[in-house]
C-alpha cells in the first residue's frame, strides 16, 4: 500500500482513572470523521505518566488491551497507545500495536526515564519491534527513547517511527528537535504523540504532537495545549523518491546493539 493514514490524538487524560480515560478516548475514537489507518494515543493513556504501579497495572490480557481490540474492530483501524502492564511480578510501560482482526502486538519501553525514578518501578524491554502493515515498516517508540538516536536508528529500513510520550512542557523544545532530527537521520516519517494539561503531580504537558517528513519538513503545525484529533496521509513512494534522491542512508555506519 503506497498511503497510510494515521490520526494523532491529543488530549488530557484522567489522572489514575483507566475507565475515564477508555470512557474519553472512546468519544474521540468515534468522532473521526475521514477513514483512517492507525490511531495514534498517547504514552500511559489510561493512567497518565505514573510510578503508582501496584494500584494500576493491567494484566497481560486485561480490559484495555480488551477494549482496544473491540476499537480496532468497531473503527477497522489500528489502535496503539502504552500502559502499565504486570507480567511475572514486573511492571512494563507496555505499547500495544492492536489490528482490526484483533491480533495485537506490542513493545516495552527500553529507555527507563531515571530523573522520574522510573527504573525503581519498571522493567525496560529487550527489543525493538518493527511491525510491518498495509506495505509498511513501522517501528513504535515510547517517550524518553526519543532521546537515544542509536535505539532509533534506521538499520532495518523501517518507513516510520512513531513516538508517544507524556512529555513534559519544560522540555518541549528538545521534544520538537528529536522528533524532527530522527526524521531527518533515518530519512524516514516521524509521528509523535504527547498529551496536554496537568497530572497528579502538576506536571504541565504542552501537547505539540505532529508529524515530520524524512527531510525535516513538519507535516503539521505542533499545536501547544491544544486537544485534538488530526489526520495526516504519508506517502511511501514520495519517501522512497527522497531516499533515492539524496541516499544518506546508504552511507550509514554498521554496528551491533547489545
Amino acid at each position: 500500500m503506497n498511503k497510510l493514514t494515521i490520526t494523532l490524538i491529543q488530549t488530557e487524560l484522567h489522572w489514575h482513572n483507566p475507565e475515564a480515560n477508555r470512557s474519553h478516548f472512546a468519544t474521540l475514537i468515534k468522532d473521526i470523521k475521514t477513514s483512517t489507518d492507525v490511531i495514534i494515543l498517547p504514552e500511559m493513556f489510561t493512567t497518565g505518566f505514573t510510578m503508582a504501579t501496584v494500584e494500576n497495572a493491567e494484566p497481560e490480557s486485561g480490559e484495555t488491551l480488551h477494549w482496544m481490540q473491540q476499537q480496532a474492530t468497531q473503527n477497522k483501524a489500528v489502535i496503539t497507545g502504552s500502559l502499565i502492564i504486570e507480567q511475572h511480578g514486573h511492571f512494563y510501560n507496555r505499547m500495544y500495536w492492536v489490528e482490526p482482526n484483533g491480533d495485537f502486538q506490542s513493545y516495552d519501553k527500553k529507555h527507563l526515564f531515571t530523573y522520574a525514578d522510573e527504573h525503581h518501578h519498571f522493567t525496560a524491554g529487550r527489543e525493538r519491534l518493527i511491525i510491518e502493515y498495509k506495505g509498511w515498516r513501522i517501528c513504535p517508540l515510547i517517550c524518553y527513547d526519543l532521546r537515544f538516536p542509536v535505539w532509533s536508528r534506521n538499520d532495518v529500513d523501517f518507513d516510520l517511527l512513531i513516538y508517544i510520550a507524556n512529555w513534559p512542557a519544560a522540555r518541549r523544545e528538545a521534544w520538537q528537535s528529536l522528533l524532527k532530527a530522527r526524521a531527518i537521520e533515518n530519512m524516514a516519517y516521524v509521528a509523535g504523540v504527547n498529551r496536554i494539561g496537568s497530572d497528579g503531580n502538576d506536571l504541565k504537558y504542552a501537547g505539540d504532537s505532529t508529524v515530520y517528513n524524512a527531510i525535516g519538513e513538519p507535516m503539521s503545525a505542533p499545536d501547544r495545549q491544544t486537544p485534538f484529533v488530526k489526520t495526516l496521509t504519508l506517502c511511501n513512494d514520495t519517501l522512497q523518491q527522497q531516499r533515492s534522491h539524496f541516499g544518506f542512508l546508504n552511507d550509514r555506519d554498521n554496528f551491533i546493539l547489545k
